[in-house]
């Protein structure tokens, strides 16, 4: 099973300059969770059932760049620079995101914001009413995680415990025998990454729930009953 080391990803600042800015009169929700919680599946069921737009920082820095705008042009000083982008850089994305037709009534941010000063900038541009965060026991991260593999042909994505190929080494759907794992999905570098998480989330979390609008889900059951505790909180 070949091994794919993954891209560079750009991450944000730990602190952000506040933007003196009035805020702009709609409702989003936030929507975090560690890696391998499911985010993924439920945020598209939110889309579904909210008609929110998923906001994704990283969706936005490739669109701003390829769009050529002048915050993505500001971007992409840093990202070819292999820098990571400033908050402040992020901030200005979001804005204009958040302008457009379809984030009249609000967006779904995903994986943003990060950090406490991440959160009070946010909260100068736009009300986040619902907080959402999926926990799921760091155990049970690294089992989803480690074990997972896609086929390099066809994109379809197994699990050595969950979802196994019917036969050892090729794909069910296109029956190749390209199947691939991410250099990455190895338990110490997936326990990093969920320190890391757990280190930048905690206080974020704290700051929210003194706000009222978090919502803890525990992300550990069958996607539907997730889906069901999430629809609930955000009624």
């Amino acid at each position: 099973m070949e091994i794919l080391w993954p891209s560079m990803a750009f991450t944000t600042r730990p602190t952000v300059k506040m933007l003196m800015l009035p805020a702009i009169n709609m409702s989003s929700i936030v929507l975090f969770g560690p890696p391998g919680a499911g985010k993924g599946t439920q945020a598209l069921r939110i889309m579904e059932s909210t008609g929110l737009p998923q906001v994704s920082t990283g969706d936005m820095l490739r669109a701003a760049v390829s769009a050529g705008t002048s915050t993505g042009i500001e971007a992409k000083k840093y990202m070819d620079a292999g820098q990571l982008v400033p908050d402040e850089v992020i901030i200005a994305l979001i804005r204009d995101r958040i302008r457009e037709p379809d984030a009249v009534n609000g967006v779904m941010f995903d994986g943003f914001p990060r950090t406490v000063p991440q959160a009070e900038a946010l909260e100068g541009i736009t009300k986040v009413t619902h907080v959402i965060a999926i926990e799921v026991p760091d155990e049970r991260i690294v089992e989803r995680i480690c074990g997972r593999f896609t086929c390099g042909n066809c994109s379809a994505v197994y699990h050595e415990k969950f979802n196994p190929t019917k036969v050892e080494d090729r794909c069910d759907t296109c029956g190749s025998n390209d199947l691939r794992r991410r250099a990455d999905d190895n338990e110490n570098t997936v326990l990093s990454r969920l320190n890391a998480y757990h280190e930048q989330t905690s206080p974020l979390a704290d700051w929210y729930q003194a706000r009222g609008v978090f919502n803890k889900i525990d992300g550990d059951r069958a996607i539907d009953q997730i889906t069901s505790d999430i629809l609930i909180a955000l009624d």
